[in-house]
């Protein structure tokens, strides 16, 4: 079983009685994060009937189930637990996924990973004192990474002094391989600046 996520024996049952209840033979689950990395990151549940995984998932055969994690989500769904509470309600289905906002990253990580994690462990957090925030939205083939800032820090006429000297910095130093940092955040709308 990968090491990524754990379905409960609960789960399990739970999840299997509501695929047989779909009349489809061969049906499983789903496993997905949308925007993971990100503040915005949902950890999703689908069904899947035979022909829509896609050929890049990881197939989980579990006891009553079959359940197919999205490879690019993978890494953020590590020590992820799918379990379900019985109450007088019937029940609920919880997900947590503790790595969903932010992977747990390693020298061996892709690059964009280990961007992402410097920028929401390190760099955002001190951003969001002034309500700002930074992603990345590329990141070159040759290891340019280009960032966005958001929220308080677009317009600001601190931002380059703030890219310059602190985030290409961070970055630079964490992650050698990086050759530049630049930003494509428009500085002249200052309609959202914080002064």
């Amino acid at each position: 079983m990968s090491d990524s996520i754990e379905i409960t024996d609960s789960a399990q049952e739970y999840l299997a009685e509501l695929l047989s209840k779909q009349d489809v033979g061969g049906m499983g689950v789903r496993v997905f994060i949308t925007q993971p990395g990100t503040p915005y990151a949902e950890t999703c549940l689908a069904y899947c009937r035979p022909g829509e995984e896609e050929p890049t998932d990881i197939r989980l055969e579990l006891d009553k189930i079959t359940a197919f994690i999205e490879k690019h989500s993978e890494a953020f769904l590590a020590e992820a637990v799918v379990d379900f509470n019985k109450d007088r309600m019937g029940g609920q289905l919880t997900i947590k996924a503790p790595n969903a906002k932010m992977p747990k990253v390693n020298e061996d990580s892709p690059m964009e990973d280990r961007i992402n994690y410097i920028l929401y462990s390190e760099i955002n957090p001190g951003l969001a004192a002034h309500g700002g925030e930074v992603k990345l939205i590329q990141l070159t083939e040759d290891n340019v990474a280009i960032l966005q800032f958001g929220g308080g820090c677009q317009g600001c006429a601190a931002v380059d002094v703030t890219l310059k000297q602190g985030v290409e910095r961070t970055i630079i130093e964490r992650i050698p391989e990086i050759q530049a940092v630049r930003d494509v955040t428009d500085h002249s709308d200052t309609t959202n600046a914080y002064y």
